[in-house]
């Protein structure tokens, strides 16, 4: 692969390894271990000088080839696969830490991610504070001579919040911190954390890569030696390994990204702008459109908008409720970035397990939508729009 190709080309050939039979749509290998010619060769293989493969758990054929494929697109130097976004996550954040450590955290995260930061790690004895993203004079205040972390999504699920990526890496590193981005919002089309300063960049594969409803995946990229010395220890052990077929779907799926992302990001911006002019409608959050709040942020780090779009109905969750019952093209579902169009009420699903008050200080009302563009006709989406509003009181 040569390092000139456009990421179109690279997500069609990158990693690409042949078998003996020479099959063009790369290999599936379901083998849980693998056969060593003499017992030389084992010990070889177990003491790191044979880079073959040992076992499914640790690496296989199909995932170096995904793995290999996400750090063409990504720009990075080495990549784990997990079985899903979530293992993603949480093993770039465990793997790193111990007890008496303390990371600072964007408040505006998934929902699970939250709790993995807010819940999970303060059982291990690991400290935790949540800040206002947007605000770096919050990230300063919260850091102490124990912080070993920054985490932050940019853009933010649901809301569409974006994080100074740049000015947020600056501060960790001043800390002697670290900082994992997850990028799913922004896809390694639009945004690439690891220029600008982030160390670890994480992915739900369920999302774009896939994008077709399949499978679930995850990956984690970062530079070849944070792999092998935080995370490879942490991977080989607990288990959280992608299986090799969903490593073949995702990589299947890789093949079409540029193309589905950015028919989805083309629909997203004209479907905004077409909800901003809507008189059932408050507001409109979209990465892609002047108003947005950190627009001056967004001209900075990203080079397009997004799949995603908030909005927020001014009749609260009864509006929200009658506008999704009545679509017809777009479904009603938990998932993003996929080849359908997809509709979620972030208060009584992905974000239902926060407080109230949590809530409110994310920005997530009863009336808040979180819609993810899919590859239908932009215009056949916003007719449909246009009949579900008409039934929802203005």
């Amino acid at each position: 692969m040569k390092k000139s190709w456009r990421p179109q080309t690279k997500l069609v050939h990158a990693g690409s390894l042949r078998s003996q039979y020479g099959e063009m749509s790369e290999g599936i290998f379901m083998t849980q271990g693998f056969l060593y010619e003499n017992s030389a060769a084992a010990e070889a293989r177990f003491k790191g000088e044979d880079e073959g493969f040992i076992y499914a758990r640790y690496g296989s054929p199909t995932n170096a080839m995904f793995e290999q494929r996400m750090c063409a697109l990504e720009g990075a130097e080495d990549a784990r696969a997990t079985a899903s976004g979530m293992a993603a996550v949480s093993a770039a954040i465990l793997c790193q830490l111990k007890a008496g450590d303390h990371i600072v955290a964007a408040r505006a995260l998934f929902g699970s991610c939250r709790w993995v930061v807010e819940t999970l790690a303060p059982k291990y004895g690991i400290d935790c504070t949540l800040v206002d993203g947007r605000d770096i004079a919050a990230w300063e205040a919260a850091i102490r001579p124990n912080t070993r972390l920054f985490f932050l999504e940019s853009p933010t699920n649901p809301t569409l919040e974006v994080v100074d990526i740049a000015a947020v890496a600056d501060l960790a590193h001043q800390a002697g911190a670290r900082l994992v981005v997850d990028n799913v919002f922004a896809t390694a089309l639009y945004q690439k954390p690891l220029e600008l300063g982030a160390d670890v960049v994480v992915y739900s594969a369920t999302k774009h890569i896939d994008g077709q409803g399949r499978c679930l995946g995850g990956v984690i990229l970062s530079s070849k030696e944070w792999i092998e010395e935080e995370l490879q220890d942490y991977f080989r052990h607990t288990g959280p390994a992608l299986s090799p077929f969903n490593a073949w779907l995702l990589m299947k799926g890789l093949e079409t990204f540029p193309l589905r992302v950015r028919q989805q990001t083309a629909s997203a911006a004209k479907i905004a702008d077409f909800l901003a002019d809507q008189k059932q409608i408050a507001r409109v959050i979209y990465p892609g459109r002047a108003d947005h709040p950190q627009a001056d942020i967004i001209k900075k780090q990203m080079t397009a908008g997004s799949t995603l779009i908030a909005f927020e109905l001014k009749g609260g969750k009864e509006a929200a409720f009658a506008l999704q019952d009545a679509l017809d093209i777009v479904s009603i579902s938990n998932n993003l970035g996929d080849a359908k169009s997809l509709i979620t009420h972030p208060a009584t699903t992905t974000h239902k397990n926060l407080s109230d008050e949590a809530r409110a200080e994310l920005g997530i009302t009863g009336g808040t939508i979180r819609f993810s563009a899919g590859i239908e006709d932009a215009d056949d989406l916003i007719e449909d729009f246009a009949q579900a509003l008409a039934k929802v009181p203005a």
